[in-house]
């Protein structure tokens, strides 16, 4: 963090980023990572991280296979992968893997033909054309394996594997990845403000669940858990819920990036999917976490720029990472492109129920339902920094009648809305959080 009379900021907005000018007489905290490290050799990382692990996993498949059957090696060629990738809305560094690891298990006689990419959506929309280009990175990736999106309404597309034991969630997961001989996850470890941190078991459950077990875990009492929050794991039901989704899956594999905030890798590493993660988790949370002597009165953040701010969906995140630092009564101003719009039409509905009962009979009418309706989730997390504050979003590209379902406050200067907080607060000294959710700000002792 550092603070002081800063003039000029670069906010993380779109693909571009947004240049902050301070209005005059106002100082700012920037409140960021610390410098992280940067792998000078990415691809040898790659490399070294793939080469004896995913050998190893082979050949503990292909010995399997051996004492189930005479046929041993018709049983090694029909050997099946699915590597489970993470969909648009994440910025994983995937051109600099997919190929090295399919080619390694390529080495180790798995068939070209039962190699699957399968985009973890969850109950996002498909990734598809030019998008799924960019998502997947490498065209001879897309040339020469099978790549498919994950349909968590397609019930022939999943299988029933029991309830979780300590809530009772019905776990239905994509087929394609519990048949796998070798499943393997990929993904972003950062902070998530519902399941502590994204990336490993999240992009099994709820990445490849079915809706039934999506909704379930995010009813709202999953939400309104107070564990159920931004870098914690310890008794976060979300988490607890999806190590059990692990277990009943039967195990993968896992690979795990961690990025600075220029997008560069800092950490990568493979190996069983429970521990791989929470050695991610290690290396990032000493990062991510970042400790600030106050609450301010005026909050600048954003939703991490291109790609999460795609949408105003994707945005909410945003709003809840800047809420710990944030004085009652205060103003949280964000900054997000949302070059998409706002996001699925069952989250505009949840939206608009919102604008029309009003945050505490919305939230009533959330208790008791055992199944959330899809992405309500979200709006159920948007009233977390309502509570605390007003919340001020920047946001050209949304259209008129979108701008009625938000529920917060329009702002067509993000330099005029901090004059006017700060002249309100009778305060100029505010704070700046530039990577948004990518950054998790807590009041503490420096």
């Amino acid at each position: 963090m550092s603070a002081g009379p800063i003039m000029k900021i670069l906010l993380n907005y779109g693909q571009n980023g947004f240049a902050l000018v301070l209005p005059e007489g106002v100082t700012a905290d920037v409140i960021e990572k610390p410098v992280m490290p940067v792998l000078s050799d990415p691809g040898g990382t790659v490399k070294a991280a793939l080469e004896s692990a995913l050998t190893k996993k082979c050949q503990e498949v292909f010995e399997q296979a051996s004492g189930m059957s005479r046929d041993a090696s018709r049983r090694r060629k029909d050997a099946t992968v699915c590597i489970a990738i993470c969909d648009i809305t994440r910025p994983v560094p995937n051109s600099l893997f997919l190929r090295p690891m399919i080619e390694v298990l390529l080495q180790n006689g798995i068939d070209q033909k039962n190699v699957t990419i399968l985009v973890a959506t969850g109950l996002h929309r498909p990734n598809v054309g030019q998008e799924l280009e960019e998502l997947i990175g490498d065209p001879w990736v897309l040339e020469n394996v099978r790549v498919k999106n994950h349909d968590a309404r397609n019930d022939q597309e999943h299988v029933l594997l029991g309830k979780t034991q300590k809530r009772g969630t019905v776990v239905r997961i994509d087929k394609e990845f519990v048949n796998a001989a070798i499943r393997i996850v990929t993904g972003l470890v950062e902070p998530h403000f519902m399941a502590g941190y994204s990336g490993g078991r999240k992009v099994i459950a709820p990445g490849l669940a079915h809706a039934e077990t999506i909704t379930t875990f995010h009813s709202s009492r999953f939400m309104a858990d107070p564990a159920a929050v931004s870098c914690n794991l310890v008794g976060n039901p979300l988490h607890e819920e999806q190590l059990e989704i692990v277990q009943l899956v039967g195990g993968a594999m896992g690979l795990n990036t961690v990025l600075d905030d220029q997008r560069r890798l800092s950490f990568l590493n493979f190996g069983e999917i429970i521990a791989a993660h929470e050695d991610a988790v290690d290396f990032v949370r000493s990062y991510c976490q970042v400790t600030v002597a106050k609450r301010f009165n005026t909050v600048v953040t954003t939703a991490a720029g291109y790609p999460l701010d795609k949408t105003y969906y994707q945005t909410i995140k945003g709003m809840v990472g800047g809420m710990n630092i944030l004085e009652p009564g205060g103003d949280l101003i964000i900054a997000s492109e949302c070059s998409e719009g706002f996001g699925s039409p069952e989250f505009m509905d949840a939206q608009r129920r919102l604008v029309e009962l009003g945050p505490d009979a919305f939230l009533t009418s959330l208790l008791g339902k055992t199944h959330a309706d899809v992405d309500e989730w979200q709006t159920q997390m948007q009233l977390k920094p309502m509570a605390i504050g007003k919340i001020h979003l920047y946001c050209p590209l949304l259209k008129e009648s979108e701008w009625a379902l938000t529920g917060v406050n329009r702002v067509d200067s993000i330099e005029q809305a901090i004059s006017e907080s700060v002249r309100k607060h009778r305060d100029p000294r505010i704070a700046v959080i530039p990577e948004g959710p990518y950054v998790e700000p807590r009041v503490g002792l420096l």
